[in-house]
C-alpha cells in the first residue's frame, strides 16, 4: 500500500490511512483546529491522489480506527458481505467513484455493492466526489419509507417531522 504521491516536484508522504482521509477532506475549521487538515491545497490534492489509488481491500485491512477500540467499527465490519467484498476488494477508490457515476450503474447495483463496503471505503469515495457528484450518485439510490405517510418517492419533496 503506497501512501505517498509526487506532485509538482514535491513528495507528500502520509503516515497512515487515517492521515490520508483527513488530509483529503475539504478544509474545515474543526480539522484545522485539530491539526489534521491539509497544510496546503497541493497536499490536499496529493492526499486525494493517494486515496484514489487505495483499494477497497486496503481500507478494510487498515481501518482508520482499530476495531478493538471502536464498537461501531466492529458492528460495520461484522455486517460486510464477504462474497460482495471479494468481488470489489481490488477496486481502487477512484474506480469505485467512476463506477458510481457511470450512467449504466443502477440503484440495485449500488445497493448490492454497498453490502461489501466498510465505513472507510464509503468515506474515502465521498472525499473524491464533488458536491454535484454526490447528488448525482445519491439520486440513483431509491429508498422509500412508509409509516403514516410515504417518503422517498421520485419527483417529490417530503420529510417526516
Amino acid at each position: 500500500m503506497i501512501l505517498s504521491s509526487r506532485l509538482s516536484g514535491t513528495t507528500y508522504t502520509f503516515a497512515h490511512v487515517r492521515e490520508v482521509l483527513a488530509r483529503a477532506n475539504e478544509e474545515k475549521s474543526g480539522d484545522v483546529i485539530l491539526g489534521v487538515a491539509a497544510r496546503s491545497a497541493s497536499e490536499r490534492v496529493a492526499a486525494r491522489i493517494v486515496l484514489s489509488e487505495l483499494t477497497v481491500g486496503d481500507l478494510r485491512a487498515h481501518p482508520a480506527v482499530p476495531l478493538e477500540e471502536d464498537e461501531v467499527s466492529r458492528v460495520i465490519e461484522a455486517q460486510v458481505d464477504e462474497s460482495v467484498f471479494q468481488e470489489i476488494k481490488n477496486w481502487p477508490l477512484g474506480e469505485l467513484r467512476n463506477w458510481l457515476l457511470a450512467h449504466t450503474t443502477t440503484s440495485d447495483d449500488i445497493l448490492r455493492i454497498s453490502r461489501g463496503l466498510t465505513a472507510e471505503a464509503v468515506a474515502g469515495v465521498a472525499k473524491l466526489m464533488s458536491a454535484m457528484d454526490l447528488v448525482y450518485a445519491a439520486r440513483k439510490i431509491h429508498v422509500t419509507s412508509t409509516c403514516a405517510t410515504t417518503i422517498g418517492l421520485p419527483g417529490t419533496l417530503s420529510s417526516r417531522m
